[in-house]
């Protein structure tokens, strides 16, 4: 029996995010031969990825550390 590790919840969006990513640029938002229910799934995935707040620092949150050491 093989043993498991779990994966950091930063490692499982990241993961998630290229998976999105990668289907975004294959599908190239041509959803015209997708079943309905997957395209709604698409159209959904869209709206949240606009929606969610980023995962990457501002510069600003950057530098705002440098400077105040």
């Amino acid at each position: 029996m093989t043993e498991q590790h779990p994966i950091a919840s930063e490692h499982a969006r990241a993961i998630c995010e290229e998976i999105g990513e990668r289907l975004r640029h294959a599908l190239r938002d041509d959803y015209a031969d997708l079943p309905p229910r997957l395209r709604e799934l698409m159209d959904r995935l869209a709206q949240l990825d606009c929606e969610a707040p980023s995962l990457v620092p501002t510069m600003g949150e950057m530098t705002r550390a440098l400077e105040a050491a």
